[in-house]
């Protein structure tokens, strides 16, 4: 029961640069908050208890295996930007980089660590989308080693329009 897509976290501890892989991740309201699941096993955690920033990265279906490979390996001992052919960008707001082959990056600061549930809780500063990107699914994991993909879009913005935020 996966709540949100596959993610891709950048860090940035002030000496180097890494990736792990989320697949717990979850929109919590119509505000830029996010949330994602981590802890000390990770080797990122570190830093973003340091720096208290980081990017969400989101990966499309044709990364698949760059997904999964960034999350099968540690940072500890492997330049995943190098090992898996990711190209870092700089940020505007963060030290932790872009990743340039995801459909889209959101820079984020750490508002709250929710220790007890290891819950990381992120503010989205900024965004950017890559709108010249044909493919657009993303990825979810069904904890199994298996993964689903978005499917065909439905649209019902009018009927919800009463509930959704003026703009939208």
């Amino acid at each position: 029961m996966e709540s949100g897509p596959v993610v891709l976290i950048t860090t940035n501890d002030g000496k180097k640069s890494n990736i792990m892989t989320i697949s717990w991740t979850m929109v919590v309201d119509f505000s830029p908050v996010f949330a994602i699941t981590t802890g000390s096993w990770n080797y990122s955690f570190s830093a973003l208890q340091k720096t208290k920033e980081c990017v969400i990265a989101i990966p499309t279906v044709d990364m698949l295996d760059k997904v999964v490979g960034v999350g099968t390996c540690s940072g500890s001992d492997t330049n995943k930007f190098e090992k898996f052919r990711l190209t870092p960008l700089k940020g505007k707001l963060v030290k932790a980089p872009l990743i340039k082959e995801c459909v889209a990056n959101i820079e984020c600061k750490v508002v709250d660590i929710v220790k007890k549930h290891n819950i990381i809780v992120l503010e989205g500063l900024a965004a950017y989308q890559d709108n010249s990107r044909k493919e657009k699914r993303t990825l979810h994991a069904v904890g199994d080693g298996t993964f689903i993909t978005d499917g065909r879009k439905l649209n019902r913005k009018k009927m919800m329009s009463s509930k959704l935020p003026a703009g939208l």
